[in-house]
């Protein structure tokens, strides 16, 4: 008990620990990002100022600040930058009215309420807008310039761009005042990025010598207006009225004091409105979309008034802001001494807990110790007893089990068989009696479904003894699940099911073992069909959440539903729901959930009308064990809607391209695949087996070059004759012996086999051993000629070869004929002038002689240097160098080597 006790006060002092170091504030954070249109920009920088110091007062607002500096462009990155991290609130300040609509649209359409700060834009995308109406700003500063003018004079307005709200507005608003003063001229000039265009300007000046008053956009462009009136020498001349009305050294209220300018209108930067505005919308708190800010027009009277009341503001700010620099300090501190002080005691009470636990253990020790000496023996010996019992219950239940596993194993050769045998069946009787059909559909379907069970058993048994290898392979998720829907479509199209897939990314990449995840789709879908009512609904969806890492494919089905207390036990081994009145075997969703963990994935059930089965699959591939990859590259999935998915896949595509030396290669095209397996499993002992479905036959055989092309006659692609056909008149493949298996035995079809250069024609059924045995026979026989013709190379004409064969090699040896003399002709050389690769030319030659090309052309100058010693008088070392050996001696060895003497002794003799 004492032992409990102290382990308790340790988890509670250990809980206390946790969560001292985590926040003390249980606060949730309001991510509030502002997009700046202007930089380098004194009310810009104000505004900046305001609004950071708003933010500072609100510990829970994380104000993130993005500055376009003028780049219409890099604002609108910045905004969608913003919508993509999903922040609870967007400030934002325009460069122009119109570039902005796309990307706000987007904005307000996933619920990111947006605040527009200053100006407008062409949109009602917008939660709010907070900004002075520059329009009353324009009619105030026209009011006061027809006042101070007594309503006649020439007036230069030095207007804004355009395309901003603020630099329509304004002038807008200073024409509507001015038009009702026809004594007032008004000339026009526009201002270049908050720049006085100084040629522009003076040219103006020159032309109207009598302008008595100007309007500037901004307070900037008045005293620029100033200092180039200045350089002229007529500043006292003209008045001049701008906007901003910012206070400090450089601002509008120091130059009206200055008596730089006559006068500024009020501008105000709005900044900590609106975070005052975003901190309302985040409470839920009703707003108005349009938030005007007062202005007020700041001359000489009322210029030192306003100056005072701005330094008591900006004297108050920055002592608001000490003030919460020292608060922040002081919690900082407080946090640290807090958990110092928690520390301290949790390490106390170990201390303490470890003392009274030494003295408990050293007193209750020793009583024990004699209890357990006493009792060791009997515990021993009971051990023992048990042991015995578990080993023999052990073997006999892994007796059962393997007979079970192996009488299952058995079941699928003759499912295979009659399977094969069906389809055959099915094939004759294609346009006869529906009736026959219709009871061989039932048979197949039936062996399907019985085959299906019987590979998820053994698929069972592989998991419960953790023998299930993962081969994982980057694949496109969406073609991958689209080809298995397509095995469902007509059942749905029976039973008259609303049957759907759909994604958000076709392109999206997910690393998966195909086999089982197959196997996943097939459980999944068919308990969806199982339970689903006709006339019902079942959709495929496959979201990627990008951010979080992963994809989500999830079956909704209208059916039965699960019961709500029974969820948790769905995934349990041969579960059977009180709902369920339908057979099965129970552990189809076992295995897919095993199968999805071995993925590393996680798989989820919810029951609201209906059922619905998610799989989560987690992206890229730094979660996974390297050594389960088995093959980086993209799969290409192409299926067959009458073929069945569920057939467990034996032979690893790994070990069909094991070279293993003194092996003849074979190639089997046959779409069955019952069939293609059986001849695999029974070939692959004697040959190098590759199997084909029939697609991209012709590729695969001049891909491998095999020794005999077993090929079906019925194929999807093209047909066996065409195949044979293609093959023996390529000059490449045309030595391949080529054997036709058919389900058609009449004498037309025979002769048609003759016709395309066929070796063999088997109908099925066919006798395996004769199959095996022609084959042996056809080996042996393009052996023997190879043989013949690699000791007799100059007797193209008398041997038998093909046509094609002969025109291949005679072209050889006119090649080699030509360049005899040529020591430094390669094989490259001779691939080059045929028009063939290297690697193709190594493959045809090694078909057709059983040689090597590099052997072949030396058999050839030897050959013909063995000729000239017969009938010329030439000396050995001219016939060497006019054949293309490189030394006399090379000669002398190569020719001893392959005939047995030496040139000289040949010629001799």
């Amino acid at each position: 008990m004492l032992r409990k006790f102290s382990c308790l006060i340790l988890i509670a002092y250990i809980c206390l620990f946790n969560s001292c170091i985590t926040d003390t504030k249980d606060k949730n954070s309001i991510k509030v990002g502002f997009s700046q249109c202007i930089s380098g920009d004194a009310w810009r920088d104000a505004m900046e100022y305001t609004m950071k110091l708003e933010a500072s007062l609100n510990p829970n607002v994380e104000l993130t600040v993005f500055n376009a500096n003028r780049d219409v462009n890099k604002q609108i990155k910045q905004i969608e930058s913003m919508i993509e991290k999903d922040l609870d609130v967007i400030i934002i300040s325009p460069f122009d009215s119109k570039s902005l609509t796309s990307v706000l649209d987007k904005a307000f359409s996933k619920g990111i309420p947006v605040i527009l700060l200053d100006r407008k834009v062409n949109s009602t995308s917008y939660t709010a807008y907070i900004g002075t109406d520059n329009i009353e700003v324009g009619q105030l500063a026209g009011k006061y310039l027809a006042s101070l003018s007594e309503g006649k004079g020439v007036v230069l307005e030095v207007r804004g761009n355009p395309n901003t709200s603020p630099g329509l507005e304004r002038s807008i608003g200073f024409h509507k005042v001015l038009h009702q003063f026809p004594a007032i001229k008004v000339i026009s000039l526009v201002s270049k990025n908050d720049q006085l265009p100084q040629a522009e300007f003076n040219k103006i000046i020159e032309q109207n010598p009598n302008i008595n008053y100007v309007f500037a956009y901004n307070d900037i462009i008045a005293y620029q207006v100033w200092q180039a009136a200045k350089k002229k020498e007529f500043e006292n001349k003209i008045k001049i009225i701008g906007v901003d009305g910012l206070n400090g050294p450089s601002g509008g209220v120091q130059l009206v004091k200055d008596k730089i300018i006559t006068a500024t209108v009020l501008y105000p930067t709005g900044g900590a409105e609106a975070i005052k505005l975003a901190l309302r919308i985040c409470n839920k708190e009703i707003v108005p979309k349009h938030n005007e800010l007062n202005t007020v027009l700041i001359d000489s009277i009322n210029a030192d008034i306003l100056s005072n009341q701005f330094d008591r503001i900006t004297v108050q700010q920055s002592n608001i802001e000490s003030q919460l620099n020292v608060i922040k300090g002081q919690e900082e501190r407080y946090i640290t001494l807090y958990n110092l002080i928690k520390l301290l005691s949790f390490f106390l009470v170990i201390i303490f807990c470890l003392a009274v636990f030494s003295i408990y253990s050293v007193i209750t020790i020793r009583n024990k110790k004699r209890l357990l000496e006493v009792n060791n023996y009997k515990i021993t010996s009971q051990k023992n007893e048990i042991e015995k019992f578990v080993e023999k219950l052990k073997e006999s239940n892994e007796s059962k089990i393997n007979f079970f596993t192996g009488i299952s194993h058995e079941f699928k050769t003759p499912l295979t068989l009659i399977l094969s045998s069906v389809e055959s069946l099915h094939d004759e009787f294609q346009n006869k009696s529906n009736t026959v059909k219709k009871d061989l559909d039932i048979m197949y379907n039936n062996s399907m479904r019985l085959l299906r069970l019987i590979n998820q058993l053994l698929d069972f048994r592989k998991v419960e003894d953790k023998k299930f290898t993962i081969k994982l392979s980057r694949n496109n998720l969406w073609k991958f699940s689209v080809n298995i829907f397509k095995e469902f479509k007509r059942e749905a199209k029976k039973r008259n099911i609303n049957y759907t897939i759909e994604t958000d990314n076709e392109e999206i990449e997910v690393y998966f073992d195909v086999n089982l995840m197959d196997k996943v789709y097939y459980n999944l879908l068919s308990n969806c069909f199982k339970f689903t009512p006709d006339g019902g609904e079942i959709a495929i969806r496959i979201r990627q959440n990008s951010k979080d890492g992963f994809v989500k494919i999830s079956f909704k089905d209208s059916g039965i539903g699960i019961p709500e207390k029974e969820i948790k036990q769905v995934f349990s081994p041969f579960f059977q729901g009180t709902n369920n009145y339908r057979n099965g075997s129970g552990i189809g969703l076992n295995l897919s959930k095993s199968f999805i963990d071995l993925h590393q994935g996680i798989i989820e059930v919810k029951s609201v009308n209906g059922a619905e089965f998610s799989v989560y699959l987690k992206l890229g591939e730094s979660h996974l064990n390297k050594a389960d990859i088995v093959n980086s590259s993209y799969h290409s999935f192409v299926t067959d809607e009458n073929e069945y998915e569920y057939l467990e896949n034996e032979f690893s595509q790994s070990s069909e391209s094991l070279i293993v030396e003194n092996k003849q290669s074979l190639l089997i095209v046959e779409d069955n695949i019952d069939l293609l397996d059986f001849m695999y499993s029974k070939l692959k002992e004697d040959y190098i087996v590759t199997r084909c479905n029939g697609l991209k036959a012709i590729e695969k055989a001049l891909e491998l070059m095999p020794d005999i092309v077993i090929c079906d006659l019925n194929l999807p692609e093209r047909n066996g004759f065409e195949i044979c056909e293609t093959l023996k008149k390529n000059m490449i493949t045309s030595h391949i012996p080529v054997i036709i298996l058919t389900a058609m035995d009449d004498s037309s079809t025979y002769l048609k086999s003759l016709e395309v250069g066929a070796d063999l024609f088997l109908t099925k059924p066919f006798n395996f051993k004769v199959l095996k045995q022609s084959i042996k026979g056809l080996l042996f026989n393009r052996e023997k000629l190879r043989y013949y013709y690699t000791n007799n190379i100059d007797k193209i004409e008398s041997d038998n070869l093909s046509l094609i064969e002969k025109e291949f090699l005679n072209k050889i040896n006119i090649i080699l004929e030509n360049n005899i003399d040529n020591s430094s002709f390669s094989v490259e050389e001779l691939a080059s002038s045929l028009n063939i690769s290297r690697v193709q030319l190594y493959r045809k030659v090694k078909g057709v002689l059983g040689i090597g090309v590099g052997d072949y052309i030396n058999n050839f100058r030897l050959d013909k240097a063995k000729i000239l010693l017969s009938t010329t008088t030439m000396n050995i070392s001219e016939i060497a160098y006019s054949c293309g050996f490189a030394s006399p001696n090379y000669f002398s060895t190569a020719f001893k080597t392959k005939f047995g003497v030496t040139p000289k002794d040949y010629r001799n003799n």
